[in-house]
């Protein structure tokens, strides 16, 4: 029986929109962490957050990316509604908060966050770019990754945030470290 290729494969962008792809792991409000497990083709329970703590928004990737932690690049993605695990959404990147993240062993990482609007979300129409964000979602999203970084025996620090161009600079680099892996 022929091997699936895995969802980390697919095109970046929609071929014909030209829409970024977003592959949704852990869905708004969840506290449960899923990751997709290119292995198993199926998206893994990695653990479960402290009561009263939840993904303030969808969290996902972008396929046929590489970021410099070895995984696809990550996507925040603005929706009317949480979406199921594993749902493929078609999105417009609208900037990135640019971080670095402290591994347990002391290692500095960029572990950058891509900010995207999905094309069907309608009470997110109006954010083309991120500064059109309200600015305490934004914060609230920062202060998340930097108390479940501390969870996990990591520091998580915000270098600044990026419009769209330069976001779109930071997948097209993902995308050309997924090409020469």
């Amino acid at each position: 029986m022929p091997r699936l290729k895995p969802l980390t494969c697919l095109p970046t962008f929609d071929p014909e929109t030209g829409d970024l792809i977003v592959l949704v792991e852990t869905p708004r409000h969840s506290r449960s962490k899923y990751a997709y497990n290119t292995d198993t083709g199926t998206f893994d329970l990695k653990f479960v957050l402290p009561e009263g703590m939840t993904f303030p928004l969808d969290f996902g990737f972008a396929p046929s990316t590489l970021g410099q932690d070895g995984d696809p690049l990550d996507v925040l993605l603005l929706l009317d509604e949480p979406v199921a695990v594993g749902t493929r959404t078609k999105a417009r990147l609208v900037g990135a908060i640019r971080a670095h993240e402290r591994e347990k062993d002391g290692r500095w990482d960029r572990n950058d966050r891509l900010i995207a609007v999905a094309v069907h979300a309608h009470a997110h129409e109006h954010i083309h770019a991120i500064q059109d964000m309200n600015q305490q979602t934004l914060a609230d999203v920062e202060a998340f990754f930097e108390a479940y970084n501390r969870l996990h025996g990591k520091d998580f620090r915000i270098k600044d945030h990026v419009d769209a161009k330069k976001a779109g600079k930071l997948l097209r680099k993902g995308q050309a470290a997924y090409r020469h892996r």
